[in-house]
């Protein structure tokens, strides 16, 4: 099992993204046999977890450049709330 705590990189979340879509597709033609489809099933959950813990701690990692009053610049954990 992979190490919850590790930083995913881009390239193992676009991997993944990639395996994802393909899996997706040849589940969508129909052509796999059931256990093929279950086995492809398995998988892609498995890189649908990966995604979204890669896509959290990017999340995590995102700050915004703020100016303030004093015209100085700091950095802060970007709020959604805030970009409006």
């Amino acid at each position: 099992m992979a190490d919850q705590t590790t930083v995913p990189s881009i390239a193992d979340f676009e991997r993944s993204l990639n395996e994802l879509e393909t899996l997706v597709r040849d589940l969508e033609q129909g052509e796999l046999t059931l256990e093929q489809s279950l086995g492809a099933f398995e998988r892609g959950v498995r890189l649908t977890r990966a995604c979204q813990h890669a896509l959290k701690t990017a999340e995590q990692r995102v700050e915004q450049l703020v100016q303030r009053e004093d015209g100085s610049l700091e950095t802060r954990p970007f709020s959604p709330d805030e970009a409006e």
